[in-house]
């Protein structure tokens, strides 16, 4: 027995330094191009050829490239998600938590904080501005989109007329959905200053007409009523048990009868042993100063059912990243 598992973890933000800066200089991009020796990646990217060759030698220890001589190759997922040029680029995904490094620093600190001293909310508070929100969603639009295309290969909303999106952000559900059926509408749900920034994705498709974005706080304002599907992604580590069970009833007595609801979330296993990155967003609601936590899929299962949805099901989606579990509000 020894340490080197203990180093590894302890070390980990090393490699995520590694990737953010490779992402920050275009690294990817440039081998894609051809650039791919240390001394073309060091001209590329405008680092000497010594500090070139330490990344380069890093990245592909990490697999993230591949090495043959002198030259690199990019991994296969590297070339899709982290090539500017390609159409499934999510750079500025990878670089979604580096604002939160010295939070994250302060761990220890933070989990310490006294009851009376967490927001509800974590970061959702009046600094989150408009200028935030659109950093924010931009980072997250390009993954947002690829969820989204998953969600409506998966889920078929034939015959549907309306879709309610709580905490839609830039629209990415909604967009897909108008796109996909075109006598379907939607509104998306979310903070003022979000959905300032959900019009500007939405208009950028040119579906103004059909996708709207109403300021709303869909844990108390009232919903809306002419909704037959509900859809609530990627936010439910924000929220305790008790916000995430009322808002699973109020979307219950808002939908119309026969309406189904999708609860698409960062979901541990009925067991509460894992995935990692669940617990990892659990966890990171504590860096936010929230009451949020990583809920398990037998927590959700429970808040649909209770709340009265029937034929709930537990349906994978990303794989140890994100479930589906979803319900249907009864004719009568």
């Amino acid at each position: 027995m020894d340490t080197v598992r203990l180093q590894g973890l302890a070390k980990a933000f090393w490699e995520s330094a590694a990737l953010m800066s490779a992402v920050e200089l275009d690294v990817f991009s440039a081998i894609s191009a051809g650039k791919n020796s240390i001394n073309a990646v060091a001209t590329a990217c405008g680092v000497t050829p010594l500090n070139a060759e330490r990344l380069l030698v890093a990245l592909n220890a990490m697999t993230l490239l591949t090495r043959s001589g002198d030259t690199f190759a990019n991994a296969p997922d590297v070339e899709r998600f982290l090539v500017k040029s390609s159409p499934a680029y999510a750079g500025p995904w990878m670089l979604f938590g580096k604002p939160r490094w010295q939070g994250w620093g302060e761990l220890t600190e933070r989990l310490q904080r006294r009851e009376d001293k967490v927001r509800r909310l974590g970061m959702y508070d009046e600094t989150f501005t408009v200028e935030r929100a659109r950093s924010y969603h931009e980072a997250t639009y390009s993954i947002g989109m690829g969820a989204a295309r998953r969600f409506h290969r998966q889920v078929s909303l034939e015959g549907r007329r309306k879709i309610m999106d709580l905490g839609g952000g830039s629209g990415c559900y909604c967009i897909i959905g108008a796109q996909t059926y075109p006598g379907l509408t939607a509104v998306v749900l979310d903070l003022p200053s979000v959905v300032v920034v959900t019009r500007e994705f939405v208009a950028e498709h040119g579906l103004s007409s059909r996708v709207s974005a109403e300021p709303c706080d869909f844990t108390a304002d009232p919903l809306p009523r002419d909704a037959d599907v509900a859809i609530m992604a990627s936010n439910l580590p924000q929220y305790d048990r008790s916000i995430i069970a009322s808002v699973v009833r109020r979307v219950f007595d808002a939908l119309l009868p026969g309406g189904e609801f999708h609860l698409i979330g960062e979901c541990l296993d009925a067991d509460g042993t894992g995935p990692l990155a669940p617990a990892l967003w659990g966890l990171s609601e504590a860096v936010n100063g929230s009451t949020g936590l990583a809920h398990s899929t037998a927590d959700c299962e429970g808040y649909l059912r209770t709340a009265g949805f029937r034929q709930v099901t537990v349906n994978p989606f990303i794989p140890q990243t994100l479930t589906r579990i979803s319900g249907i509000k009864p004719l009568s």
